[in-house]
């Protein structure tokens, strides 16, 4: 038997051909002597519509059994349709019920819910239109990422998950201990980690930059593309506490050659995305955030705006729009400024260079006039920042300076600080967030639709 995904039938209808489907029924419909079935199998947003004439043996019982949220496997022909919305059509011959849904207890009966409510039930929300397509989205956007540093020589590099330092140094990490919660070893006041799995204080990592590094000095082009962990207290459509993060990092590259790359990358991935998810991408167009297409077609084609932060400052100052954060030179730039940025400044993507040190983090790399950094972040239309990356330091006594300056010890980072006393080379790199990636191309709302099991302050439900 040769079982058809419905995406291969609707693309390549195999017309008068015997063919078996294997699904979820969507919808059910009853006519005198016809019911109608709505059938999805997750492969395609859209549905196969299947016909079940009264002259098929048990009709009547087959049918009452047919309800939404069903199992069924169906074989018949593939035939042309006469109805409006679909070309083709599937007349049943024989049918199997798999697996049964109660209508009083599947939550799903109704056509929409809101994302809400579908929080609530994750485990049912992929069988939805706007999870099915944000699924096949992420998957899709997966493979780009992989095939972009691919074609272009780069080692994919796992980096560890349980770590002993902290990339950013904001302390926000989830501690990993096997020591006991209800009578933690205590020495001289503090706890006794030397007692603890790794003789050591270890957490989940926030990034996995700094371990990258290691293997660009000496791979020269790697990526990391893996999970990250944020124990911050945030609970907010923006925040997620576990996410992936993709990190490029590039031996013998410059802030300039990084900027490069970060560019490419992104053009890259939206081109993916709309030659190979165009069914969903239409859906999310019209049903999720009217524009997101011509946004993404609109960065394709434009070429990435570079200027300072100090430029970006004081072209927001002298626009005199009313911002609910004030600008002045020195703060970190706000989603608000980095909108009005692309969209009313300069109605194109921003690369924003050249950050106070004081606002940016101790690996990078500082400019000549010491109140600078080869930071760079890129900006794009109806979001703001999605690419955040820098050159980094890789001068041994400048480098070691910033970590006492940024108030951690350099003790714990002797690893690091070696790549800067064995053959050092500039180096850079960016990173990208998966699933805010996720929300700008598809125009979702809320952070934890795009990602299949929510990590976020008191959701943990699987």
């Amino acid at each position: 038997m040769v079982k058809n995904d419905i995406n291969d039938i609707l693309a390549k209808p195999p017309m008068d051909h015997d063919i078996t489907v294997e699904a979820w029924i969507r919808t059910k419909r009853e006519s005198k002597g016809v019911t109608f079935l709505e059938l999805n199998d997750g492969s395609t947003i859209k549905n196969l519509q299947v016909i079940i004439d009264e002259n098929l043996p048990g009709y009547n019982a087959i049918t009452k059994e047919m309800t939404t949220g069903s199992s069924v496997v169906i074989t018949g022909k593939c035939i042309e349709s006469p109805g409006q919305g679909q070309a083709v059509e599937l007349r049943a011959e024989s049918i199997t019920l798999l697996g049964p849904a109660s209508v009083d207890e599947y939550v799903l009966q109704k056509k929409r819910h809101s994302f809400e409510f579908l929080r609530e039930v994750a485990h049912l929300r992929p069988r939805t239109n706007s999870f099915g397509a944000v699924a096949r989205v992420r998957s899709a956007l997966s493979f780009a990422i992989h095939r972009f540093f691919n074609e272009r020589g780069f080692i994919y590099v796992h980096t560890p998950i349980i770590t002993g330092s902290d990339c950013e140094g904001a302390g926000e990490m989830f501690q990993v201990t096997t020591l006991p919660l209800e009578q933690v070893p205590v020495r001289d006041g503090q706890v006794d980690f030397s007692q603890d799995f790794f003789g050591k204080k270890a957490s989940l990592t926030v990034s996995g930059q700094l371990e990258g590094e290691t293997y660009a000095c000496a791979l020269k082009k790697i990526y990391t593309f893996g999970p990250t962990f944020r124990a911050e207290n945030s609970n907010t459509s923006r925040h997620l506490a576990e996410f992936w993060m993709i990190e490029p990092e590039m031996a013998f590259c410059d802030i300039h050659g990084n900027m490069d790359v970060a560019e490419e990358f992104l053009k890259y991935i939206f081109r993916y995305v709309l030659d190979n998810c165009p069914d969903d991408m239409d859906f999310f167009d019209s049903r999720i955030s009217k524009g997101v297409v011509d946004n993404l077609r609109h960065i394709i084609t434009s070429t990435f705006m570079r200027i300072s932060y100090t430029e970006a400052v004081n072209r927001l100052i002298e626009s005199k729009a009313n911002f609910e954060f004030p600008v002045a030179w020195g703060i970190d730039l706000q989603s608000e400024h980095e909108k009005y940025l692309t969209e009313n400044i300069f109605k194109q993507p921003v690369i924003i260079t050249d950050y106070p040190k004081e606002i940016k983090a101790f690996y990078m790399k500082v400019n000549d006039d010491n109140k600078t950094v080869r930071a760079m972040d890129i900006l794009v239309p109806r979001l703001g920042e999605i690419v955040g990356g820098s050159e980094r330091e890789a001068d041994y006594e400048k480098l070691k300076k910033r970590i006492v300056e940024c108030g951690l010890n350099p003790d714990d980072y002797w690893w690091y600080l070696d790549l800067r006393r064995f053959g050092t080379v500039p180096h850079s790199g960016f990173g990208l967030g998966f699933e805010r990636l996720i929300q700008f191309i598809t125009g979702m709302q809320n952070i934890r639709d795009v990602i299949p099991f929510p990590r976020a302050v008191n959701t943990l439900e699987f």
